[in-house]
């Protein structure tokens, strides 16, 4: 299992950091969503990633559908990683403050830029992705410094728990998938249609459904195709072809630009440890980005 070089891996690379220009919103769309239990909106914005995806693919013709059947431990990795991630994301959203849900599961970076080492053949750990890491970390520590919205009652520990466990799913996802560098990417669109039809029934099963107005229809759709629909492409093709401690590093600016986006609306308390948060968070990411020289 090694690493790409050169062109390839610099291409899959940038391919990486659109997802998580894309994932910087997803902060925002979900809490647009609010008022829907989780489940429904799992089922609703993954089935409309879904038929936007199928739709693409079938006007690609016959060859880009035949993609879709794949072996079933990339399907079963993919669909426990999405459901998992998604329904516990969703609920840590729907019962703590949306800022420290978001950074708390946002710890995935740090855990990719560690776990990337452990890959068989693959790139050694250096000690400037060491370093950026940590300061990415520290930078997203620094954002809950002001001490507001305590643990108050066992919903919001089962939600910052929520929130952890994101991270733990969702890094052990990125560096696992480098195993399935062989499957193509559209596989992902089947995925997101079991994940749709999973999340329905268990939220026929588990949950009162709740009509969306035009507000949250608006946000489903656009997660369906960005955050959730492109957003897991791009990601799936950086994992299996790309840097993944440059893409750990990097990915601490999603976490920047979705808390700025809760505090440009009024979503999320601004603060000076906000400020300090950024230029820890983009310093880390530039320097776990350097090349050293030959």
């Amino acid at each position: 299992m090694q690493y790409r070089k050169g062109p390839v891996m610099v291409g899959a690379t940038m391919v990486g950091v659109t997802a998580i220009g894309f994932w910087a919103v997803l902060a925002l769309l979900t809490v647009a969503t609010r008022g829907i239990p989780p489940l429904q909106v799992l089922a609703l914005s993954f089935g409309v990633a879904f038929l936007a995806g199928m739709l693409v693919l079938a006007l690609r013709g016959r060859a880009a559908l035949e993609r879709l059947r794949q072996p079933l431990a990339p399907w079963l990795t993919a669909f426990c990683a999405l459901f998992l991630y998604h329904a516990l994301y969703f609920y840590a959203l729907a019962t703590i403050p949306p800022a420290r849900a978001s950074l708390i599961a946002y710890l995935w970076p740090l855990l990719i830029v560690l776990m990337a080492a452990w890959l068989p053949g693959g790139q050694s750990l250096r000690a400037r992705h060491l370093a950026g890491a940590a300061m990415g970390l520290l930078g997203t520590a620094l954002i809950f410094a002001d001490g507001s919205a305590p643990i108050q009652d066992a919903g919001s520990l089962s939600g910052y728990a929520a929130a952890g466990a994101c991270a733990l799913i969702w890094s052990g996802y990125s560096v696992a998938n480098r195993r399935f560098s062989q499957v193509p990417s559209e596989m992902l669109v089947g995925v997101c249609g079991a994940v749709a039809l999973a999340g329905g029934l268990l939220h026929f099963a588990l949950e009162d459904s709740v009509r969306p107005d035009a507000l949250q229809w608006g946000a489903i759709v656009l997660l369906g195709i960005g955050p959730v629909g492109l957003a897991f492409l791009a990601w799936d093709h950086a994992t299996k072809h790309g840097n993944l401690p440059l893409l750990g590093a990097l990915s601490y600016l999603a976490p920047l630009a979705s808390t700025l986006l809760l505090v440009l609306t009024g979503l999320a308390p601004a603060s000076l440890a906000i400020g300090l948060a950024a230029l820890l968070i983009v310093g880390g990411a530039g320097l776990a980005s350097l090349s050293p020289r030959r």
